[in-house]
């Protein structure tokens, strides 16, 4: 019944416009969300140096799915379901940590890093520890990206990683630290948080801090842009070709974005006057005006790759009207707090800015609900939400079954 309804609403939307309500709102189409979704897709998780030494992990919630990445004795990453093979208890419970032997806290199942079942006390003699291990999740790491997925045959990030890997790579993620990592909750729809964040139509009219270094403007040659943004493309173009820095959008389709774009006139880094957040660069780069490397990936992540620092966001959903979203700083590997870079200039931009988007999203959500809401028309800026919808409409129409499934792979 449900798939019928999905069906339906699928039916009902109308290309360059917003979703019909109960995409947003309802609780059942949010549980097929996290099947068709957040349950078959790849979901961005964490950074290789979020977890540098063996048995460092972090956990993370995918839908109803608790899961565990972590690093182990052979210096791997590996990511496990977060759940004891006795009777289903939590195993790590804390948001990030360093064990030495995962331990059941329940009835002290012990297990090895590599997720294999070491000792279960009181069990008989025949009892088979081998084939009582935790649940393997699938990882991908990409330019140091930890991305998971529940399903059982994943789905090929081969197109993804090729695509991206030339514009992160040269910034040498895997030789960064965490300098801060901030994580809110936004009362409201997942796919609204990154509808916000897919646009900046919205930008001028709540994001002073932002726009003091961010161009606004999502393509290169932008028909909307002004010819001051063209002359600061095309020299940044330059500088960049020189430096053997690829810029030109990638071919992603609806599945990714990664484009290097210049900051405003001046301005090198997401500070309040424009100058680096973090004076030891990034990598060996000698040269600070990189502009930024904006990358996303459906369904929960986006990022920016500087000369200077590293932001990821992870968007995970947590109901139909609640998101968390999580963003981390990261500097070089040697950058000295204090010395290389101050906390509060470096995250100042964004911690202000996250805010605002939670704002707005929660605005949004309240309003949606009103009876009188009917799915809005996208205004040219806003591209790359007809992008999402379309992907979306894709996935869902491949949980039903229905024809939206071909829409997407056009």
């Amino acid at each position: 019944m449900l798939k019928e309804r999905i069906a339906g609403l699928l039916d009902q939307r109308r290309p360059g416009h917003s979703l019909p309500r109960d995409f947003y709102v309802d609780d059942e189409i949010f549980r097929a969300d996290m099947q068709a979704i957040f349950e078959t897709d790849w979901v961005f998780a964490c950074n290789v140096v979020e977890i540098p030494r063996p048995g460092d992990y972090v956990t993370l919630k995918v839908g109803d799915n608790p899961v565990v990445v972590l690093r182990d004795r052979e210096g791997r990453i590996a990511a496990f379901h977060n759940s004891c093979r006795h009777r289903g208890s939590l195993i790590c419970q804390k948001e990030r940590g360093r064990a030495n032997r995962l331990v059941c806290p329940y009835h002290q199942w012990v297990y090895e890093l590599d997720g294999s079942l070491i000792n279960a006390r009181q069990m008989p003699e025949d009892f088979d520890r081998a084939e009582h291990g935790l649940a393997p999740v699938h990882v991908e790491v990409i330019c140091g990206m930890v991305y998971i997925c529940l399903a059982e045959q994943p789905p090929s990030l081969a197109r993804f990683r090729a695509g991206v890997t030339p514009y992160i790579a040269p910034h040498m993620p895997d030789r960064t630290k965490v300098a801060f990592t901030s994580t809110i909750v936004e009362e409201a729809n997942w796919k609204l948080v990154i509808e916000n964040n897919r646009e900046c139509y919205h930008c001028a009219g709540n994001h002073p801090e932002l726009l003091v270094t961010l161009v606004e403007f999502a393509l290169p040659d932008d028909p909307l842009a002004k010819a001051q943004f063209q002359g600061l493309m095309d020299r940044s173009a330059a500088r960049w070709d020189a430096l053997d820095l690829p810029h030109k959008p990638a071919e992603g389709g609806v599945e990714f974005r990664c484009i290097r774009l210049p900051f405003n006139e001046d301005c090198l880094s997401f500070t309040m006057d424009g100058k680096p957040a973090c004076n030891k660069l990034l990598a060996d780069f000698t040269e600070p005006d990189l502009g930024s490397v904006r990358m996303f990936r459906v369904p929960n992540n986006w990022n920016h790759f500087l000369s200077d620092h590293i932001l990821h966001f992870r968007v995970l959903p947590l109901s139909a009207n609640r998101t968390e979203v999580r963003t981390t700083w990261l500097v070089h590997e040697d950058a000295v707090e204090g010395v290389d870079y101050d906390l509060q200039r470096l995250t100042e931009v964004w911690l202000a800015t996250n805010d605002e988007d939670r704002v707005l999203a929660e605005n949004n959500h309240r309003g949606i609900l009103s009876r009188a809401y009917r799915p809005g028309p996208y205004a040219p800026s806003e591209f790359m939400l007809n992008n999402f919808s379309e992907w979306y409409a894709g996935k869902m129409g491949d949980f039903t079954g229905g024809p939206q499934a071909r829409i997407a792979a056009e």
